[in-house]
This record gives C-alpha cells, sequence and structure tokens, in this order.
C-alpha cells in the first residue's frame, strides 16, 4: 500500500528528531513544521487518530523550542480529536496537559478554558471526572483573582451534581460559589447561591442540614439582610410547620424565579418528602420546652 503524503510529512520529522551517529542535535524547528502540516492533512482526511498523534508531536515541537502557547494550541487541538473518537480519559490528560502550557504563558483564562472544554465533554461519559475539572477550572480563574469569570463554571458544576442526585455535593459548590461572589463583592450571586443551597438541603429532604445552613449565612450581614434570606427564612417556617401549601407559595415565589434553572426545578417539587415526622417532632420540641418552662416556675 503506498505511503501517504501525511504519512511521509510524520516519517520526515520523526528523522529529523531521531539522534544518530550523524545527527547528534534534534532539528525541532523543520520537524515541527512537518508535524503540523501532517496533522492539518490527517484531519482534512478525517484519519483522527493519526491527526491526534501529529498535534500531540507538533506540540511536543513548540515546547522544545520555548512555545508554550503554540504547543497549548497544538496540545488543546488533540483533545478535541480525542473527544471526536470518545477516547475520555484521552480528553481529560490531554486539555489537562494543554491547560498547564497556557499557565506557562501566564494565561489564566484559557487555562480554565481547556479544563472546562474537557468537562463538557465528560458530563455525560465520566460525571465524576467532569465535576472534577469544573472545580479545578474554577481555581485556576480564583488563583488569578478572577472569581467572576468562574461563576459558569460553579453553575455547570452544581448542574451535574444535581443530574447524579449528589445533593450534599450540588449544596457544597453552591457555598463555594458564594465565597467566590463574596470575594467580588458581587452581593446578588452570593445571596442567590446561599439560599440555592438552602432549597438543595431541602430538596433532600434534610432540613437540619438546611437550617444549619441557614443558619451559617446568616452570619453574613449581605444575605442576612436580603430578600433570599426572607424567602429561606419563610421556606423553613413553613417546613417547620409542615405547612405544604405556604412551602408551594413560597417555592413559587419572583425571589426562587430569579435562581438559576437547575435550582428553580428543585424548589418547584417541594416539598419532597412527608412532613408529618417534621410536624411531630417540632411539637414533641415544643412540649419539652413548655415542661422545662413549667419546671422552672
Amino acid at each position: 500500500m503506498a505511503t501517504s503524503a501525511p504519512d511521509k510529512l510524520m516519517s520526515k520529522g520523526d528523522k529529523l528528531t531521531k539522534l544518530s551517529f550523524t545527527r547528534w542535535s534534534a532539528d525541532w524547528r523543520n520537524a515541527t513544521v512537518l508535524y503540523e502540516q501532517a496533522a492539518v492533512a490527517y484531519r482534512l482526511a478525517k484519519d483522527y487518530e493519526k491527526a491526534k498523534m501529529a498535534f500531540e508531536k507538533a506540540s511536543q515541537g513548540q515546547e522544545m523550542q520555548s512555545s508554550p502557547w503554540d504547543a497549548a494550541k497544538h496540545m488543546e487541538s488533540a483533545a478535541a480529536l480525542a473527544k471526536e473518537l470518545r477516547q475520555w480519559k484521552e480528553v481529560s490528560d490531554l486539555y489537562r496537559k494543554s491547560s498547564e502550557l497556557y499557565l506557562e504563558c501566564g494565561r489564566s483564562q484559557p487555562a480554565s478554558d481547556a479544563l472546562a472544554k474537557a468537562a463538557r465533554a465528560l458530563e455525560d461519559a465520566c460525571p465524576d471526572d467532569a465535576v472534577k475539572l469544573y472545580a479545578d477550572a474554577c481555581v485556576v480563574l480564583e488563583e488569578d483573582g478572577k472569581d467572576q469569570m468562574a461563576f459558569d463554571l460553579y453553575r455547570a458544576a452544581t448542574s451535574v451534581y444535581v443530574k447524579l442526585e449528589r445533593f450534599n455535593d450540588a449544596a457544597t459548590f453552591l457555598l463555594r460559589w458564594g465565597l467566590a461572589a463574596d470575594h467580588c463583592n458581587a452581593v446578588n450571586s452570593q445571596c442567590k447561591a446561599y439560599l440555592s443551597a438552602i432549597v438543595v438541603y431541602l430538596y433532600a429532604h434534610d432540613l437540619s442540614q438546611a437550617q444549619k445552613c441557614y443558619d451559617d449565612c446568616c452570619q453574613i450581614g449581605v444575605f442576612l439582610n436580603s430578600d433570599h434570606e426572607r424567602c429561606a427564612s419563610k421556606l423553613l417556617s413553613a417546613y417547620t410547620e409542615g405547612d405544604v401549601e405556604e412551602i408551594k407559595r413560597v417555592a413559587n415565589s419572583s425571589t426562587i424565579s430569579n435562581l438559576d434553572h437547575v435550582i428553580i426545578r428543585l424548589a418547584r417539587k417541594l416539598p419532597t418528602g412527608d412532613l408529618t415526622s417534621i410536624k411531630m417532632e417540632r411539637s414533641k420540641e415544643e412540649d419539652e420546652e413548655s415542661l422545662d418552662e413549667n419546671d422552672l416556675t
């Protein structure tokens, strides 16, 4: 079978980088040009496996020439081809390598974007890896003081956690989003994140954790004096009273309607569990308090 043009380009490139008795140093500059030409030709021919390998070699060549930006771009191209091939581990590894190369250039935004692209590609096939990538993408931006640019990543990761029904993780990530919002004085986003976390705990029918979350958030002044706090307070009171109609009314309020869609969908389904036990527990606590007061008198 005849050797294709891109195969010949790859072969020439490999010869230029291979050391021998007659070649004492690798010619990465010329080899990289050949790898880049081969990669484009393979991709046009839809030979994605070979195109991926060619882009990886081109990336290595740029790295050897101290050009991390071009190396990062080629590695990102290789990662995109791994996605086409549904090679999920390579998708993660190659995008992570691309991110590291962007960071070498001091470019946090494309470094974070590379991780986010990997996360989006893996959401269905490897959701646990996806949320880790989203979290790491957030860290890249936050370490560069770009907290506000991470908000969409927090939103995406929360959505994945909810799909997985990992509600504690979703709520924890929402509280972390609130902290990021606090760092950049995004008060409305901060309060929305805290109310959203409380809604998630209530959807998971974990009233005690929802109450604890509310109490902790009320230590923060901007939340304590917000419509979001008042909405959370009404929700929790309705739960304590076992008032299904009031829960539904608050869950359909304008404050809830301004949260992210994934949280609105959860809120509209409240209450999710049996409120009888909560009401009985509340009555028991009130009886005990009454007995204590009688003992004091």
